[in-house]
Formats: C-alpha cells, sequence, structure tokens
C-alpha cells in the first residue's frame, strides 16, 4: 500500500512504531523494520555513547530504514543529531517541536524530520518550518497527550497543512489504518500495540497487566508530573494522587538521582529539563524533579518489571488488545486486515 509517507522514508507499509522510552530499543525497532513499517528507536532514556551503539545495534539487524526519536529541548541534543547524522539514520522523529535550526540542521544532512504535534497550531508551525511530515497524536494516545480525540484533531491538521499526516492515539488494527486514510493521512503510528508484541522486550508480568486491563483501567493523570499523562490506573498512581507535597518531593529526589546516574546528566542539566517540561505550567518542585525523571517510573516497569514502583503508560487501545503476535504477524495482519475492509468497500460501491 502505497502513500505519501511509506514514499517519503521509503518503507513497505504505513505504519509507524513509536519511539516508547526503555520500550522501542534495537530488537523492537529492527523486528519492526523487517516487517516493513518505520521503527523508531527511542533515545531519551540512552546516554550518547549508548544510542552511538543502539543505532549501530539496530542496523546490525536490519537493512530496512528506520528513525530515531529525540527530545528537542534536551540540553545535549546536538550532539545526537549529529551522532544521528554519522550513522547515516533515515528518521529524526521528535516528541517536542524541534527549532527551525534544528530541522535544517537534519534535512541539510538529508534525514526526514517528523515531528509528534498534538495540536493544529503546533503542525502549522513546524510545517512552516520545513518538517517533512508530522505525527498528529489525539488524547486517546499513551503517554502525555492531549484533550482533543483523534478524530476531531486529525482533520483539523491534514486541512491546515500540505506535508503528510500520520495519525496516532487510539490505532490497533487495519478497521483504524482505513479510517485514518479516509481522513487524509498517509498513515497511522501505533505505540501500545507494538508494546504488546512478542518482539517487545517489557517483561511478561507487565505485558499481562496490560492484557488485563480494560478500557475503563486507562487514565489520565497529572500527578506523576504534573501534565496529563495517560496510563494504566494502579496502586502507585493512587499513592502519588493522595501524597503530600514532603513524601512526593523526597520520591522525586530519590527517582531524580537514579536518572541521572543513568542518563550522565548533571542535576543542573537535570532540573533545566524538568523546567523545559513545564510548558508555561505552573508546576511544584516535585512536580519538575518527577518530569525530569519520569523515565525512571517508567525503567521501574518497563524494564524492571515492578509494576507496584514504576507507570505504565498506555493508550486507551490497550483495553481491547488481547494477544501478543510478533511485529511481522502484527504488520501484515493490520495490513490484510486493511485490505479486506477496503475491497468490501468497493464491493459495496459497485
Amino acid at each position: 500500500m502505497e502513500t505519501a509517507l511509506t514514499r517519503l522514508v521509503g518503507v513497505r507499509h504505513p505504519i509507524v512504531q513509536t519511539g516508547m522510552g526503555w520500550v522501542a530499543g534495537p530488537r523492537l525497532v529492527s523486528a519492526t523494520a523487517n516487517a516493513g513499517a518505520l521503527g523508531i528507536l527511542a533515545s531519551a532514556t540512552m546516554d550518547t555513547d549508548r544510542l552511538r551503539e543502539a543505532i549501530r545495534e539496530v542496523k546490525s539487524r536490519t537493512g530496512a530504514p528506520f528513525g530515531v526519536n529525540l527530545r528537542a529541548d534536551a540540553a545535549d541534543a546536538g550532539d545526537r543529531v549529529r551522532i544521528m547524522i554519522e550513522e547515516g539514520v533515515r528518521v529524526a522523529s521528535f516528541a517536542l517541536a524541534p527549532s527551525a535550526e534544528l530541522i535544517a540542521e537534519l534535512k541539510e544532512a538529508g534525514v526526514v524530520v517528523i515531528p509528534s504535534i498534538g495540536a493544529r497550531r503546533h503542525a502549522e508551525k513546524v510545517a512552516a518550518w520545513g518538517a517533512d511530515a508530522v505525527i498528529v497524536q489525539g488524547g486517546e494516545g499513551g503517554g502525555h497527550t492531549g484533550e482533543v480525540a483523534t478524530t476531531v484533531l486529525l482533520p483539523q491538521v491534514v486541512d491546515a497543512v500540505d506535508i503528510p499526516v500520520v495519525a496516532a492515539g487510539g490505532f490497533f488494527d487495519g478497521r483504524g489504518l482505513v479510517a485514518a486514510l479516509a481522513y487524509g493521512a498517509a498513515g497511522v503510528a501505533m505505540g501500545t500495540r507494538f508494546l504488546l508484541t512478542s518482539d517487545s522486550t517489557v517483561p511478561d508480568a507487565v505485558k499481562a497487566a496490560y492484557l488485563a486491563a480494560t478500557v475503563k483501567d486507562v487514565t489520565v493523570t497529572r500527578a506523576v508530573d504534573g501534565l496529563p499523562h495517560r496510563m494504566l490506573r494502579t496502586e502507585l498512581v493512587d499513592a502519588l494522587e493522595h501524597s503530600g507535597r514532603a513524601r512526593t518531593l523526597l520520591q522525586a529526589i530519590r527517582r531524580a538521582a537514579g536518572f541521572r546516574k543513568l542518563s550522565g546528566l548533571t542535576w543542573p542539566q537535570l532540573i533545566r529539563d524538568g523546567l523545559a517540561m513545564k510548558h508555561g505550567k505552573e508546576l511544584t518542585w516535585s512536580q519538575v524533579l518527577l518530569a525530569a525523571n519520569t523515565p525512571m517510573l517508567l525503567k521501574a516497569s518497563m524494564v524492571d518489571g515492578r509494576t507496584d514502583l514504576g507507570v505504565m503508560a498506555s493508550g486507551q487501545v490497550a483495553g481491547v488488545i488481547d494477544d501478543l503476535p510478533s511485529c511481522a504477524e502484527l504488520v501484515a495482519r493490520v495490513m490484510k486486515e486493511a485490505e479486506e475492509v477496503l475491497w468490501t468497500l468497493v464491493r459495496a460501491d459497485a
């Protein structure tokens, strides 16, 4: 199925696996790429040396195009961009809008720039700066998310920009892909659906928690870092929502120290990254620290398997997913379902 997305990045299928921290590592990304979709490597939880190693590991596993997700506001974003360029990465994905200068640097090196956005005005801004495409995530998506549903936000963005738009938030099968194409999107991006595959390195006990979740078990909370964050409701989430300021601050400092050691960031850099995530919102010092080291809360679950100590970012689709296919099986299934839906529509129209 050829679309503006497949032509832009050189993949066979208009499907993107999003750059989920601690989840989208070399194994998942290479499996996605080998399945014909676009895998995005998550780099925010790696230091620069590990990022280079991870890129090379993906390249050793696949010859297909893949991308790297970056935090545009990270103190060492420039170093990470240089590593990507040196290693020949095809696509740069951003969770926050990159600057016009950063976009220009990447494009000059031949890298395709695809920021993720959550509002029409953000799409218009990065398109004017030269972004090659955008991933637009509606409120159904996991992690930091907005309030507008994909079915409302997607057509707004499609009408507003003249670059390919990839739809995210609420997609998990071929019917969703066809629906996104009908809205004018060039493909879909999926996070939770790829997390719940056999190629994902997330511990089995954590995957079981996702599979057991109903739609009502996926919630949005501000208790973790002061920003709307969609995740599975757990005892930890309940505890954070009811903790006093002193206890929350102590927990934030402890987790920040752990993330600082893993990431190689200094305390001033950690605080600066946390402040950058405020987006003009009034956050307590506990929330600033938690915003900077939310990766540690994710690591506790996604790497260590401690669902009692970590958070589990999740799209609402977790409530309707009940199996763990390989990436190859998942992509093939989505494309087969999409073709069947399209054929049914053609027959009905005839």
